[in-house]
Parts: C-alpha cells; structure tokens; sequence
C-alpha cells in the first residue's frame, strides 16, 4: 500500500472512531428516535429496565419518557410514566421526580399506583432535608405530601412508610424551633425564646421536645421574673414527664428560689395545663 493510501485509510478509522464515541455521548434523540420508533412500547419499558438494573437511572428515565412520548394513550404510557418518577429519584434527580410523579396523579387520579405517586412526591422532598439549620420549606411540603397519601390511601402499602417519615419530618421542624429557641435563650432574648418554645408546645406537642421545651421555658419566665408562669410550665412538664431528666432540673430550678410546680394565673399556660389535667392536649 502506499504511503497515501495508508494516510487515507487512518484517516477513515479515526474519523470513523469519532461517529462511534459521539453516538455514545448521552441519549441521542434523532439517532433513538429512528430505532425506538420501530420498536413498540413494550420493548422501549424493557429497554428502560435493563438500564435501571445497570443503575443507569437518568437513562433509565429517558426511556420511560419516550413511551409517553411516542405512545402517550397507551397501558405502556403510564407504567412508563410512574417508573420514569421512580427513576429520576434513584438519579437524585428530585425535581423531574416530583414533576413525573405529579402529572401521574393529574393523568391517572383513579390508578392503583396514584398512593405511590404520592409517596415519591413526599420523598422527593424528605431526601432534601439535611439538618435543622436549612429552610423548612422542603420539609412542610414532605408533610403535605405524606399527609394526602396515609389519609386518601390508608390501606395502601405506604401509608405506614408514609407515617413514619411524616413523624420523622415532624420531628425536624420541632427541632429547628428548639434550636431558634435556644439560641435566643442563651443569648438573653427571653421573649422571643418563649415565642419558639411555645410553637413546639402548642404545634407540635406530640414529638420527643416537648419536655425540653417545657423546661427552658421554665428558665426562660424564672429569667424574667415571671414566677406563675415558669411554676405552670413545670407542673405540666411534671404531670406529663415526672420521671424525666426536664422535670428533675426544673423542679431543682424552682426549689432553689423557694417555689414549687403548681398551675398559677391566667396566662396561655394556665389554659394548657386545665387541657392536660382533663386528659387534652388541645
């Protein structure tokens, strides 16, 4: 072969190299378009399977997509739309997750998956909260979804995980309201550190910081010399948590200034602790 002819030949193997990778780049739509349109919507949901079982989920995603794409009134379409939600939230993908997962409920109210749709909508959020120092709002929308699901499908197989990270959710937005109001506490803002401790009584009393709450309002009042106040605050804290670490040191707290826990005065304190004697809470 000649010189030239051995150029021209490594010409055409590398050029050809280059077609290959760039057919490889991401999901091409024109080149995917000509060969899943001969294929039918069966094949295209096992295609998105395979990349699913290979943890290719935004592949995976793609392919469940273009089931709704090319045949958007058929069976096909919407498994494929609630495996696409599925998918995008393996890839993190949260936002198309909860997109996918909302046009589901819109397109299929009456589908037996519509329970699930709505967990992955409340998951999609739930997995955006890292710690109590974030903004709250992807927590409350975590709640409003779990809500819908466990109270319209309570026979449903996630109305119990739904629950569950709905307490879990709860919890979270009690503890970002200690922590405000700890902070406020420690620094001497005494009034705004009741504000946030009376949130976690009267908003969110069923969680596990509702004794602390108590508690630090209890030091909060004593600090601002309102003595009725913090003696109601440890009488509840002590007909509800007797025998908790909280009610020890607040009853410590109010002894060492010659008081003791007793429902005193008028105040928003004395109205919850006539609630909790009667066996309320609200």
């Amino acid at each position: 072969m000649t010189r030239s002819g051995m150029f021209c030949k490594m010409w055409f193997i590398a050029f050809a190299a280059m077609i290959a990778l760039s057919g490889c780049n991401g999901f091409n739509s024109q080149s995917s378009d000509i060969s899943l349109q001969d294929m039918g919507p069966a094949e295209i949901y096992q295609k998105g399977e395979l990349e699913l079982s290979k943890n290719k989920n935004k592949r995976a995603a793609e392919y469940f997509g273009e089931i709704e794409r090319l045949y958007p009134y058929s069976e096909w379409a919407k498994r494929g739309l609630i495996m696409q939600a599925f998918a995008f939230h393996e890839d993190k993908n949260y936002q198309s997750s909860r997109g996918a997962a909302s046009r589901f409920v819109d397109f299929y109210p009456a589908d037996n998956d519509v329970a699930y749709a709505y967990y992955l909508i409340g998951l999609s959020y739930y997995d955006q909260i890292d710690d109590v120092g974030r903004d709250q709002g992807v927590t409350r929308n975590a709640l409003q979804a779990f809500r819908v699901l466990f109270e319209q499908f309570p026979n449903s197989e996630y109305a119990e995980p739904a629950k569950l990270k709905f307490d879990l959710a709860f919890n979270h937005l009690a503890s970002k309201e200690m922590e405000v109001g700890r902070y406020y506490l420690k620094d001497g803002y005494y009034s705004a550190a009741i504000n946030r401790f009376r949130i976690v009584i009267e908003d969110f009393q069923t969680t596990k910081h509702t004794p602390e709450a108590l508690h630090r309002l209890v030091e909060a009042y004593l600090s601002l010399g309102l003595t009725d106040d913090a003696q109601t605050a440890a009488a509840i804290l002590g007909h509800n948590y007797k025998d908790s670490e909280w009610y020890a040191s607040s009853y410590d707290l109010l002894t060492s200034r010659g008081l003791s826990p007793g429902a005193k005065g008028t105040g928003w304190l004395a109205r919850v602790h006539r609630q909790v004697i009667k066996g309320q809470w609200f």
